[in-house]
């Protein structure tokens, strides 16, 4: 047994969307040190550029909007004007929306699952053919959707269509991969709890307050996201199809429940 390149992704083509900050960019950065070459996406084309000149020559940018069908398309089509096959897809563009349920709005439904459920499903339906190229019986291509904990467990603030859409999206995944595994494409997703972000403002502006709640004491940092992300994506990771890996110090795992009695 060789497990020295266990985890090396040398010569693997990555698609990574919402690639260019947060969660997305943590991902590429760690394809790269990996050895892939990395397409990141995503709607602002400024910030794509930023980060493949941040991570160098083997992050490319290639932006996009995935919101809808007719995005997804498009951005399908401009991988394919530039590679025959992709190893790995990471569905990581998302959207959250809080607002209070007496006037929480249609666009705020809409939007949110638009993005977080119906892209993934409909982006990997135009990258099927590239995934096939990529994949084969000893070594399968990876599609890694992003979910979150949220579609685990509750979270205190009014986010109904976030919280939906992350419970939709980590059933989805388990459904695609029961299909795509006959095509040697294995399905996964990774649920991450607090990580500094954009979208994560709490862990971003206030991770000591945060990290309180969380059993390892701790908000997620670059490299816990690397990791599980290079795990589903290597050789390491072949044999895994259909699961959620949790990534969020033990929060919806391993946290003791408030005790009722007396």
């Amino acid at each position: 047994m060789d497990t020295t390149t266990l985890f090396r992704l040398d010569g693997r083509i990555a698609l990574v969307t919402g690639g260019s900050r947060g969660i997305g960019r943590m991902i590429a950065e760690g394809y790269v040190a990996q050895g892939a070459r990395v397409y990141v996406s995503s709607r602002k084309a400024e910030a794509c550029e930023e980060t493949a000149a941040a991570l160098g020559p083997n992050c490319i940018a290639l932006p996009m909007d995935v919101s809808t069908v007719a995005g997804c398309k498009a951005l399908a089509a401009a991988l394919a004007e530039r590679e025959e096959r992709l190893d790995i897809l990471v569905n990581n563009a998302g959207a959250a929306w809080g607002e209070p349920f007496e006037g929480f709005p249609e666009k705020g439904w809409d939007k949110v699952m638009d993005l977080n459920v119906k892209s993934p499903f409909f982006l990997t339906q135009a990258l099927f053919d590239l995934l096939k190229a990529g994949g084969s019986a000893e070594r399968p291509a990876k599609v890694i959707n992003i979910t979150s904990i949220d579609g685990q467990r509750l979270n205190p603030w009014e986010t109904y269509s976030y919280h939906a859409s992350k419970s939709a999206l980590i059933y989805l995944t388990k459904r695609m991969a029961a299909r795509l595994v006959r095509d040697h494409v294995n399905v996964t997703s990774i649920a991450p709890g607090a990580f500094a972000s954009d979208m994560n403002k709490a862990a971003r502006d206030h991770g000591g307050d945060v990290a309180r709640a969380i059993p390892a004491r701790r908000i997620g940092v670059d490299e816990d996201m690397a990791g599980a992300a290079i795990y589903l994506a290597s050789r390491a990771g072949d044999y895994v199809v259909g699961d959620t890996i949790t990534v969020d110090g033990g929060l919806v795992n391993a946290s003791l429940g408030v005790s009722i009695d007396g």
